[in-house]
């Protein structure tokens, strides 16, 4: 067990990470605050050169991390805990679910459920603006942006670094999750350079989102008591919003995160739950249905839309902006996940992140998004499309001002808005300084430094009108970051088949028989099983002697006192007994002569590197059970004959 001791002082920081990060920021801040045109010129023209250039490899990505999460889902590597397998969730499913979901994009839904929904309809990526069809088909398109895709790009991560971490014991870093591929490289510059970049990605992500943040509070504030949208309303928000994540930081996850996200979710619902109540009740429920199954159905096709034979810049700004964003996020999410989810199993996990999350975002942006269309479809607020497309901040106060008691469910919305935004900023410091630190037993100054810096680089970029250039910078990182994640991809794809094969064979491996009537003491079994090599005349000769012999025995005891008929006939490189069971499925039972690779670790198979070795390897209808029975005896043999026998009429049982 690790130790709890905190550690004092400087102690407990990773100085190649720790100043190389903080280093890179200071020079970013210093170019943004300088040039904050022509860094912002730059930027925007970099991601427009990737929108056009690797659109289709954002899309690619994202369709394989999909894949590759469904084959652990379904496979066997889904029965795998996350830890020892003895391990029990650390968290119950309610704390895990809220936690996960507050850091992943609850503020992401207050800010968009009804923004994105009203801009698609105005601007669809094909067809007419404003019409049914598109009403339509912006509610699908805000499904596909907030569902499966986002969340799978979190898992991916979170999964990679879970298994990793507390699996193989390796730290809870980005990266660990490339141990398959370099070793303990991992350990050194390149380990140091990829948990160096995740942690600039992580505070840029957190900073950005902080100082866009506080203009939704503000306007939230303004519609409530009148409080001006300016910058220094701005600054004060951030300061406040900062010292709440910050005693939330002081507490810790269980405290402080935890309890937080879980009163995040009650009130959501609540607002949730108004809305729906308070608006149209029945087309809420329709809508929603339907969009939710016009999702499903065009899930693959959506997943593969580029565009590429209507090219009007559309994909750029949204599908592939988003996917970005969201692989940007992925080391800050991820490992918040994976911090929260110790003892569950790769399947759990999965399905979990997936589709629970995936589940209420949908009904959010069901009853929020359509709430909103309704209200411009049905009842003419066309000011809430104007509000929309001045300041998407402003939509979800615009539209609750069209409800029955607007002044509390604002206030609501307001205290939520802040809620979100403490626990993306209180988990975003908790991740940088596992990034940065040794061990996760940091000194409060260490953890508290990551708040302050992300307070400070939002609020000077506030005064600077640098956070587009900081959004733009936060979404080119995802380029490098995507290349990361298929490496991740890899990685886990060959930890997880060697650890099912590892737990098929512990479940079928056999083991020597223990022998009634000449038992083996402990030495000459510890003897018999590391005896190795041995060649295909030595093999062949024990099959044509014991086994033979031990079939013979079997043989004559069947026909003897059972009536049944038994042949014992040669195959190629060995013998068979077949058991007739006339109309059901007969039993066979082979021992082959097989190649095979000796241990390397036993002396004895140094000796001659073109020899090659043999076992005698039992084999039944089914094909190879790939274990030994060399040097075994006829007593030995025949249990382990009547063993298998044993099962086979197990099988012929539950047939019948």
């Amino acid at each position: 067990m690790p130790s709890k001791k905190t550690v004092k002082g400087f102690d407990n920081i990773n100085p190649n990470v720790f100043f190389s990060a903080v280093i890179v920021i200071a020079i970013f801040l210093a170019v943004v605050v300088i040039a904050p045109n022509s860094f912002e010129l730059l930027t925007k023209q970099l991601n427009d050169w990737i929108t056009t250039s690797f659109s289709w490899f954002y899309v690619l990505s994202v369709a394989i991390f999909l894949l590759v999460l469904c084959y652990f889902a379904f496979s066997d590597a889904g029965k795998i805990k996350l830890g020892p397998d003895h391990s029990t969730p650390e968290y119950s499913n309610q704390s895990w679910f809220a936690m996960l979901f507050t850091a992943g994009m609850g503020i992401g839904l207050m800010f968009f459920g009804v923004a994105e929904p009203i801009m698609h309809y105005t601007s669809p990526p094909t067809g007419e603006p404003e019409t049914i069809a598109a009403a339509q088909s912006a509610m699908r398109i805000t499904f596909f942006h907030w569902g499966l895709h986002a969340w799978g790009i979190y898992a991916l991560v979170g999964l990679s670094l879970a298994y990793f971490a507390y699996r193989h014991n390796l730290p809870l870093k980005i990266r660990s999750a490339l141990y398959p591929m370099i070793g303990k490289k991992i350990y050194g510059p390149i380990g140091d350079s990829v948990d160096t970049f995740a942690t600039i990605g992580t505070v840029f992500g957190v900073a950005t989102t902080l100082g866009f943040g506080v203009t939704q509070i503000n306007s939230g504030l303004s519609y409530l008591f009148g409080i001006p949208q300016s910058s220094t309303t701005q600054i004060i928000l951030v300061i406040v919003v900062s010292i709440m994540a910050s005693i939330s930081v002081v507490l810790g996850v269980d405290k402080g995160i935890k309890r937080l996200a879980e009163l995040n979710l009650v009130l959501a619902v609540i607002l949730l739950l108004f809305v729906f109540f308070a608006g149209p009740t029945v087309y809420l429920l329709q809508t929603t249905l339907q969009n939710t199954g016009q999702y499903i159905s065009n899930l693959f096709s959506m997943t593969f839309n580029l565009y590429a034979y209507q090219p009007n810049g559309w994909i750029g700004g949204w599908t592939i902006m988003y996917w970005a964003w969201w692989i940007s996020w992925s080391p800050f999410v991820g490992m918040f996940i994976a911090r929260v989810s110790r003892g569950r199993t790769v399947r759990e996990f999965i399905v979990g992140v997936l589709l629970i999350p995936t589940g209420f975002t949908i009904i959010w942006m069901g009853f929020m998004g359509n709430a909103g269309l309704f209200s411009v479809l049905h009842e003419g607020h066309a000011s809430l499309i104007t509000a929309v497309q001045q300041d998407p901040s402003v939509a979800l106060f615009e539209f609750l001002g069209g409800l029955p008691f607007a002044d509390a469910s604002k206030l609501l919305a307001t205290v939520l808005v802040v809620l979100f935004f403490v626990t993306s900023a209180d988990s975003g410091a908790l991740v940088t300084d596992y990034l940065t630190a040794k061990t996760d037993q940091s000194p409060l100054w260490q953890r508290l430094f990551w708040t302050a810096l992300m307070a400070t680089l939002a609020i000077i970029l506030l005064l600077a009108g640098g956070l587009s250039a900081l959004q733009s910078a936060t979404i080119l990182s995802a380029l490098p970051f995507t290349f990361i994640m298929l490496l991740i991809c890899i990685g886990l794809i060959k930890a997880l088949r060697m650890d099912v094969i590892k737990m098929n064979a512990l479940q079928a491996a056999r083991t020597t028989p223990y022998a009634i009537h000449t038992p083996r003491s402990w030495q000459q079994r510890l003897s018999l099983i590391m005896h190795y090599p041995h060649t295909q005349e030595e093999v062949e000769q024990y099959i044509e002697s014991t086994v033979a012999q031990a079939f013979a025995s079997m043989s004559k005891e069947l026909q003897r006192r059972h009536d049944l008929q038994v042949k014992i006939s040669p195959v190629e490189h060995g013998l068979q007994l077949r058991v007739d069971h006339q109309e059901e499925i007969n039993f066979i039972y082979q021992v082959v002569s097989r190649e095979t690779q000796p241990p390397s670790f036993l002396g004895e198979t140094e000796q001659d590197e073109e020899q090659k070795y043999y076992q005698a390897e039992v084999s039944l209808r089914e094909g190879g059970q790939n274990y030994d029975v060399m040097d075994w005896t006829q007593e030995d043999l025949l249990k382990d004959i009547i063993d298998q026998y044993e099962r086979h009429l197990h099988f012929l049982s539950v047939v019948r």
